[in-house]
């Protein structure tokens, strides 16, 4: 009995904090659906803030969704390219990315693909489909234009973006994981699509998940889980974390104006300077 009181009484030690190796940094960046204003202005945020810090091996991780919704997602894959030529830049497939693939493949995907949820749409006009053209083709002749206009460079690299990828205590996916199953188990479809039970589970994943797909006004800081996907095409704010042995920060890109709800996008982009907010994160 005694034994258990001093055991009780015994002060707790501090859970280990969850780390990136020494040496290294790593930021990593929310959904960006498209929204290339923000993507432009949060690389050269990161770009000085990386610039800012002690020297360290960098790498930048995409959490998945550059395509879709926003008014210019062949602008940010163009950028994504263009950023990886001289940084490491590794990206996540998301379930955007895996129905534009599938758009290409199958009529019955380009239709939920096209629809105003998926917004497609919007996705096949950036790479210079016409408009009128686009109102007036069948099915298979969208599809056809589609393919043309992506091209097989950039259907190369949507094929390249990967499922997984894990830096120290960190795990990075873009939806989440099944949990109870181990990292090395997890399927594509549950990494790009899981929202429950994945999002409400205490239970540890044995890495902390760090994801987008789920929107939030705020990033979500959970003990297992962190969520990134502020909802850029709808919100005006794409947010970023730079990870640093036990350091964590925020970088977001905030819009001046944003445009009304979530399901659709104004022609153009809202006018004005793009703000870039940074913080200590939880």
């Amino acid at each position: 009995m005694i034994a258990s009181l001093r055991n009780l009484l015994r002060p707790r030690e501090a859970m280990p904090q969850p780390a990136i190796p020494a040496g290294q940094r790593v930021y990593a960046i929310g959904d960006i659906h498209g929204r290339l204003d923000l993507f432009s202005a949060l690389v050269s945020a990161i770009e000085a803030d990386d610039r800012d810090r002690a020297s360290a091996e960098t790498t930048v991780i995409l959490l998945g969704d550059l395509v879709d919704r926003g008014p210019d997602s062949a602008g940010v894959l163009r950028l994504a390219r263009q950023w990886g030529e001289h940084r490491r830049v590794r990206i996540l497939a998301g379930n955007h990315e895996e129905m534009m693939l599938g758009a290409l493949e199958s009529v019955d995907m380009l239709r939920r693909f096209v629809n105003p949820i998926g917004g497609g749409r919007e996705t096949l006009l950036s790479f210079g489909i016409p408009e009128r053209d686009y109102t007036r083709a069948s099915w298979e002749e969208l599809q056809a234009m589609a393919r043309g206009a992506v091209g097989p460079d950039t259907l190369a690299f949507l094929q390249s973006f990967e499922d997984l990828i894990t830096i120290g205590d960190y795990c990075f996916v873009h939806a989440g994981i099944r949990p109870g199953l181990a990292l090395d188990q997890q399927t594509g479809p549950d990494l790009r699509w899981i929202r429950e039970p994945f999002l409400s589970t205490p239970a540890s994943h044995g890495a902390v998940i760090v994801h987008g797909h789920t929107i939030n006004e705020e990033p979500q800081f959970r003990p297992n889980r962190i969520g990134l996907d502020t909802g850029a095409y709808a919100s005006g704010r794409l947010t970023a974390m730079g990870l640093e042995g036990e350091a964590r920060w925020l970088l977001c890109a905030q819009a001046p104006t944003q445009p009304e709800g979530i399901s659709g996008w104004p022609d153009t982009a809202p006018a004005g300077a793009i703000t870039i907010h940074r913080r200590d994160a939880a």
